[in-house]
């Protein structure tokens, strides 16, 4: 079977940023089975040219990343022009206000919390490629 989504299905591109090697497994599982195409990355710097490379849909990005963190990501990410639109979704093992608006502050449309459920990530697919 081929990761492309059917034609006509409401397949979007997703990149998954995260270190943590069971995080970035079940968010692609969870998104596979909702007939998405996933890419993932293990820190910022592999998300970069990820992003370079494949211009995802939608970004999900973790926030204790080595080397680049997830704020100092989407603030890159959000400064180039061609990529500036496209929504990115902060995770994070702790639910924090001050997290939530560091966040928005560099240019994140949401926030989710880990451990996620398949019907949370796929309910900030639905609810943000919408907004795009």
């Amino acid at each position: 079977m081929s990761n492309q989504a059917p034609a006509g299905a409401s397949g979007i591109k997703i990149l998954v940023i995260d270190d943590s090697n069971t995080i970035r497994r079940s968010a692609e599982i969870f998104l596979k089975q909702g007939g998405h195409d996933v890419l993932l990355a293990e820190d910022g710097f592999d998300a970069l040219s990820k992003v370079n490379d494949h211009d995802p849909d939608l970004i999900f990005c973790d926030i204790l990343m080595p080397r680049l963190d997830g704020y100092q990501t989407c603030a890159i990410i959000k400064r180039n022009a061609r990529f500036a639109g496209v929504p990115v979704i902060m995770l994070s093992s702790k639910d924090g206000l001050f997290d939530k608006a560091r966040g928005r502050m560099v240019g994140s449309e949401d926030y989710l919390t880990k451990p996620f459920t398949k019907d949370q990530l796929l309910q900030a697919v639905a609810q943000h490629r919408r907004a795009a």
